[in-house]
């Protein structure tokens, strides 16, 4: 009966170790897209309108409230087909942005 007992620990602490690991990767795995907040209402209106005339050109496809690198971000895809993440504060004024081709600008300062 001690070893049966034994095993049914060992078993149930298995059980625990591995129930563990699969929640930390169902939430904090490599995806971590399923998180993001897109931005809605008059806020989606004006951080559309800093992110297109920062870039001049393109079409809003996504949007995240509370970035990692700034308040909103903005991805524009311009008309050659690249992609531009644009990085708003609270105030929709622009702190950056990066092109899907990685080259990096910072925003006017002017916050």
């Amino acid at each position: 009966m001690r070893k049966q007992a034994k095993y049914l620990a060992a078993g149930g602490a298995i059980a625990v170790v591995l129930g563990g690991a699969g929640m930390a990767t169902a939430t904090g795995g490599a995806d971590d897209d399923a998180s993001d907040t897109p931005i809605s209402g008059t806020a989606l209106e004006e951080a559309s309108e800093a992110a297109l005339a920062h870039t001049g050109e393109g079409k809003v496809t996504e949007t995240e409230v509370g970035d990692e690198e700034s308040y909103y971000e903005v991805e524009v895809t311009l008309d050659d087909g690249s992609e531009v993440d644009v990085q708003l504060d609270k105030g929709f004024n622009v702190v950056g942005s990066e092109s899907d081709s990685g080259s990096e600008s910072e925003g006017s300062g002017d916050d």
